[in-house]
């Protein structure tokens, strides 16, 4: 994300005096101004608010540079009236992706999006769902592909539904025993708890009351895919995006109750939407998600 628009923020919750007062003026939330200031503070190296409970005051600091700010902020837009700004089609785009997205989904659903936009810079930035949420709420990223939310999505934002992914519970190949019966015995290889993902197979555990030999524990589910291959531990992992099937080193063990699953979609802003190139990137996803969703 470009600093000026942490210093637009800045200028904001300055004449605001108020964090959510500026968040409503820009269409962002408290916790998405409060961020980007806080991360301009680590950038200036000081800090620029003063925060008692719910209200904030320049601080010494603060005012000291809210003149620069100023002028620099001005600049920047005389700059951009000048230039005319960036085309259309060549406005580059901010995309944010998790991992299992990046090595199956994407790659062709790019291939579709270059046919209509052969010139627009696409920046792909790597997370898991929960940075990728925070990062759209807060305007660093136009769009990202991700898990989705447990907690629902605020309304200046949009979901659009890819794909439902199941888990399934591996082991490796030549195990021959149901979840229930390896998890006393074996090493379990955990989805990162920090992770949406994660979090769906913790929540399974609990319901169904199994507990497990911790082993290790991963943000990467085709990595957690290779480690079961190595026959270091059983494991829960999406399957959809996964190359499970594939793996003959792994075999898929019975699972007690219903499977968990996950949502992939498009976390998208509601003004980004009118841009085309955003909109034709969602379509690349859409048509691409199709080949990977499960026959129910």
């Amino acid at each position: 994300m470009s600093v000026i628009r942490y210093f637009q923020t800045f200028l904001v919750a300055a004449e605001t005096a108020s964090f959510s007062a500026a968040g409503a003026r820009l269409g962002l939330t408290q916790s998405a101004v409060s961020m980007q200031i806080r991360r301009l503070e680590e950038e200036l190296g000081c800090q620029l608010f003063d925060r008692s409970g719910k209200s904030v005051a320049l601080s010494e600091d603060g005012r000291r540079l809210l003149d620069d700010a100023t002028r620099f902020v001005a600049l920047y837009d005389a700059m951009k009236q000048k230039g005319g700004g960036a085309q259309p089609d060549m406005a580059p785009l901010d995309l944010g992706a998790v991992s299992t997205v990046q090595t199956t989904l994407l790659p062709k659903a790019m291939q579709r999006f270059r046919e209509a936009f052969p010139n627009t810079h696409v920046n792909v930035v790597p997370g898991m769902s929960t940075q990728l949420l925070t990062q759209v709420d807060a305007r660093e990223l136009d769009i990202a592909v991700l898990v989705r939310p447990r907690l629902g999505i605020p309304p200046e934002l949009k979901w659009v539904h890819l794909l439902d992914e199941p888990f399934v519970a591996i082991a490796p190949a030549g195990t021959g025993a149901d979840l229930a019966t390896l998890l006393p015995t074996m090493p379990f290889i955990r989805y990162n708890r920090h992770s949406t993902g994660g979090q769906v197979v913790d929540r399974y555990l609990r319901r169904h009351r199994l507990w497990v030999r911790e082993g290790m524990e991963l943000d990467e589910p085709a990595v957690i895919l290779q480690m079961v291959a190595e026959g270091l531990g059983c494991a829960i992992i999406p399957a959809a995006l996964v190359p499970v099937r594939q793996t003959p080193q792994v075999e898929l063990v019975a699972m007690p109750g219903q499977p968990p699953q996950r949502e992939i979609g498009v976390l998208v802003r509601q003004t980004a939407l009118k841009r085309e190139s955003v909109a034709a990137l969602i379509d690349a996803l859409e048509a691409e998600s199709a080949r990977w969703r499960v026959p129910a």
